[in-house]
């Protein structure tokens, strides 16, 4: 008996052998993936799965030293590129005026001065500088600091009263601010504030609210800065604590009413941000404000250029012009990081529209598109499937291609300004919108540089990074209309960046 156990185990095991070693071996199981084939398998994993069934993947990853495009999925197909259309119209202002390039915004006055009379007029003359009293840089003043240095040079000037009136001259950029296909629902609010010729405090104005009962009217209990020459109707409600910010603001640019509508959460005073819809009256009433504070009475109300080129105001007649003060911006350089750190698209718009001013294109967002594509054509950039609308990303029209992005950012690695721009786009775990991104791969935190992108249903990243061999590399990733039921698109965005890196 113990002699046949014996026999049928050795048969049992030598069957066994001959199964597993000499029958033949899954292809899959033997074959070893490179780095790019890795990468094609997650993507295709992602396409098949659920959380793409009805939306779209684009990827191109391309080596900025050659003709090497690594991988490329959809790259030719135009998609929605969010906040990463920051970096076309940044790299366009970059390479188009330099990176020292500053914005200028004189003040002067119009007439002549006698008696301590000014008989004519204070202007506050823009050229598009986003930056003009804001908090944002060391060493600039903000917008209370600027208007009181301002009034300390026209009292300085010995002028007591001006018979005339404070006009902000916007008229460096075309009249129409916003790009056709922004929303009504973004234009009242910060993030949609317009690029005008004059802009003061990044457009932006708070406005606080002081929440009551669940479902009960929050009174508005003030806007700062000040804003008395707009009516303001409050329809924002009290909600649940907790909830945050649910409250659009309605305007548009240069009219006088601002509509306030959606929740704030119920507890202590609760403050949203909004657009003033004409800031150069904005400047020109504050400026006006502070020189009575100072005693320096003014005859006439302050006008925006708009308001006085209906009403034939300004230029009525020749008159002696005088500056009398020039502030100059922080350094393109400066501003464009802050852009791509921050994702401002008021910045954004404005880097857009400033070549294409200067080099005599146009002043509208059609023309500085226009110009754009006619800058990257003589760089030998082909943009086709490029469906251009702002140069922010916040228009719902917007399209591009993976390939447009990476050709771009290809051929910016061979301008003078590739510093500059590569510095203006955050690094992957360490600053800007993508700090909390690729903290669980440390070849991705400090190596890759990205600007980030997401408005409803799309989410993308496009910068540099340096492979595994030393190359670096320009990328650009996108997803649109994915389903978030099943997964995060920061999440499977962020697990090809990490696989990305292997290359």
């Amino acid at each position: 008996m113990a002699i046949d156990n014996y026999i049928n185990m050795k048969l049992l095991l030598i069957t066994l052998f001959r199964i597993f070693v000499f029958q033949p071996q899954s292809t899959d199981s033997l074959k070893v993936y490179t780095p790019q084939a890795v990468i094609q398998r997650k993507i295709d994993s992602l396409v098949n799965s659920p959380f793409l069934e009805n939306g779209f993947l684009g990827v191109s990853i391309k080596s900025v030293n050659s003709d090497k495009n690594v991988v490329e999925f959809n790259a030719k197909k135009s998609l929605h590129p969010a906040s990463t259309m920051k970096l076309i119209s940044s790299a366009t202002a970059l390479m188009a005026l330099g990176e020292d390039y500053k914005y200028s915004t004189i003040l002067e006055y119009s007439g002549l001065i006698k008696d301590s009379v000014l008989i004519g007029n204070i202007i506050i003359k823009g050229s598009g500088d986003p930056s003009l009293g804001s908090w944002r840089f060391k060493n600039q003043p903000d917008y209370k600091q600027l208007t009181d240095r301002w009034a300390k040079i026209i009292k300085d000037l010995g002028i007591k009263e001006i018979r005339g009136r404070i006009f902000g001259d916007s008229s460096f950029f075309d009249e129409n601010v916003l790009p056709d296909s922004w929303t009504w629902g973004d234009v009242g609010n910060y993030y949609g504030a317009g690029s005008y010729g004059l802009n003061m405090n990044e457009n932006l104005y708070w406005v606080t609210f002081k929440p009551a009962n669940y479902m009960e009217s929050a009174p508005l209990v003030k806007t700062s800065p000040d804003l008395p020459y707009y009516q303001k109707i409050n329809r924002v409600l009290t909600d649940k604590a907790g909830t945050g910010d649910q409250v659009n603001i309605y305007s548009t640019p240069y009219q006088d009413v601002l509509i306030m509508q959606g929740f704030v959460p119920k507890g202590n005073d609760f403050s949203v941000k909004g657009s003033i819809p004409d800031p150069a009256l904005f400047s020109a009433y504050f400026l006006q404000k502070k020189l009575l504070e100072n005693g320096i009475s003014v005859l006439e109300t302050p006008l925006s250029y708009l308001e006085a080129n209906k009403k034939n105001i300004y230029y009525q007649k020749p008159l002696q012009i005088v500056q009398i003060d020039t502030l100059n911006s922080p350094s393109l350089r400066d501003l464009a990081r802050e852009c791509n750190f921050q994702s401002i698209n008021l910045y954004a718009e404005t880097f857009l529209r400033t070549p294409s001013v200067l080099m005599n294109l146009g002043s509208s967002t059609e023309d500085a598109i226009k110009g754009l594509k006619q800058i990257w054509q003589t760089k030998n950039v082909k943009l086709e499937g490029l469906k251009m609308k702002d140069g922010s990303g916040l228009s719902p029209s917007n399209g591009i291609t993976p390939n447009n992005m990476t050709d771009v950012l290809k051929a910016m690695y061979l301008e003078k300004t590739f510093g500059a721009f590569y510095e203006s786009i955050p690094i992957v775990g360490v600053s800007g919108t993508v700090s909390n991104l690729g903290k669980k791969s440390k070849a991705v935190v400090g190596n890759v540089r990205a600007k980030s992108g997401s408005i409803d249903g799309v989410r993308a990243y496009a910068g540099y990074f340096t492979a595994r061999n030393g190359e670096m590399m320009c990328f650009s990733m996108i997803l649109n209309k994915y389903n978030s039921d099943f997964g995060s698109a920061t999440r499977e965005l962020e697990k090809l960046m990490i696989l990305m890196v292997e290359l």
